[in-house]
């Protein structure tokens, strides 16, 4: 049996304090979509680099979350240990306990691994929210050169 290669020892948390503003529209339910195509953490086994493109898809209830916050927040996991399941809980978790939307879908595409592509969904939704039935997603290709997995 071979012994992992030391890990990338546990780091302190993320400690990039993350903000909100209020809803501008809480009457209404509305997706936010970001997508964060730079997101690195290391791997807790060999120390190496893991890099993902996050897909936030969020429906805000009463407040949402401050752009340059969310990405000092994602840029301090550059230097942590974790895999990949836990990092994309852990960052949806933060998320809902900051937000409490009224849904909350986060999607990590990590880059392929020993020819092994993977992808972690975590999900949230509020206990009485349905989401509305209605025309499905745009599938066309998102602006800024962005990943649309609907083209795959």
């Amino acid at each position: 049996m071979t012994t992992p290669a030391p890990a990338a020892g546990p780091r302190a948390a993320p400690s990039a304090p993350l903000e909100t503003f209020p809803n501008p529209a809480p009457e209404r339910d509305y997706t936010i979509r970001m997508v964060i195509p730079e997101f690195t953490c290391l791997c807790p086994r060999t120390g190496q680099p893991d890099f993902a493109t996050l897909e936030l898809d969020y429906v805000p209830d009463r407040l949402c979350v401050e752009l340059k916050s969310l990405k000092l927040y994602i840029w301090s996991f550059r230097d942590r240990g974790a895999f990949h399941e836990a990092v994309t809980n852990e960052i949806a978790d933060r998320l809902v306990a900051l937000l409490d939307p009224r849904h909350l879908r986060l999607t990590a595409r990590f880059n392929v691994r020993g020819g092994i592509a993977t992808s972690v969904t975590a999900e949230h939704r509020q206990p009485d929210w349905r989401e509305p039935a209605g025309p499905p997603a745009a599938t066309g290709p998102l602006e800024h050169g962005g990943y649309n997995p609907a083209l795959d």
